[in-house]
């Protein structure tokens, strides 16, 4: 039985304070975020292209169109971005950093609200990196940032033929099990200046991703900082550098370089109902 006053389970509900909150990070980032040079954008509920951009298509909440056509709610909102200023607005537009404030869907009715920014054709995460630490001080909200390169397992998984979900639930047994020096070195590893003691001993190709992570933390100034070269994302276009920001179980901010239609690209995306919970944790 359901009652006059349920809501799907995984759907949000805000009401007074808590919907005051969600107002004001909302118009706090779009201020921020106009006043660097961004423009910007809603896009359509309904997509054609939502399976390029979430890796369970069972996850994908699917109907279709007048025509038969299959379409799926909004589950990401990345790729839907980059296509439509680049195929519809096309000659019409030269901008290239733009921003959204908007939900995106999951079966069977889960509702998550974020903030979403992509630098179209900019390949340097930093630029992203330093739009999303701005809104979230900000905010007041202080958390660990976390910098991985998502090519480190993909291609340490091809090496040593250990499967990538060992990555995804960071199996550290399996990893020490192997008896490879660098590799345990890898596992311990949490501060950018301990890749110089082993970027001498890794494969050459593990080498040069390292030295991305090296190089991004080099120009960062964050109280807390610290960096997973295993970390795995099980995500469909984020490629390379990749970032979080964390609060024990809660993940305020995601964000990564990305290839879509050949154009290589930065984003990051704000949750902004962990950070309504965080916010309000505090008073």
């Amino acid at each position: 039985m359901v009652f006059e006053h349920e809501i799907p389970e995984g759907s949000k509900l805000y009401f007074a304070a808590t919907a005051k909150t969600k107002r004001l990070i909302e118009t706090k980032a779009s201020e921020l975020l106009s006043e660097a040079g961004f423009e910007e954008i809603s896009t359509p509920l309904f997509s054609y292209h939502q399976h390029q951009s979430v890796c369970d298509q069972r996850e994908l909440i699917r109907v279709n169109d007048s025509e038969n056509h299959p379409i799926s709610l909004r589950a990401d909102s990345t790729i839907d971005v980059v296509r439509i200023v680049n195929k519809r607005l096309g000659g019409n537009t030269e901008h290239k950093k733009w921003f959204y404030v908007q939900p995106v869907y999951r079966y069977p009715a889960e509702e998550q609200y974020q903030i979403g920014v992509e630098i179209i054709g900019e390949p340097n995460l930093s630029v992203a990196l330093e739009q999303s630490t701005r809104i979230l001080k900000a905010l007041g909200v202080s958390a660990l940032l976390q910098i991985s390169n998502i090519n480190i397992p993909r291609l340490l998984s091809e090496m040593l033929n250990i499967d990538l979900d060992d990555f995804r639930h960071v199996n550290i047994e399996k990893f020490l099990s192997l008896k490879i020096d660098w590799l345990t070195r890898l596992v311990y590893m949490q501060h950018a200046h301990e890749i110089d003691s082993v970027v001498e001993i890794v494969p050459e190709a593990i080498k040069g991703e390292l030295i991305k992570i090296k190089e991004l933390c080099d120009g960062l100034e964050h109280p807390n900082l610290v960096i997973a070269p295993l970390y795995y994302a099980k995500m469909l276009y984020y490629d390379e550098l990749f970032f979080r920001v964390i609060e024990k179980n809660e993940m305020y901010a995601m964000g990564g370089r990305y290839k879509s239609d050949d154009t290589v690209s930065v984003g990051f995306a704000i949750y902004t109902d962990a950070l309504i919970d965080a916010l309000h944790s505090t008073k």
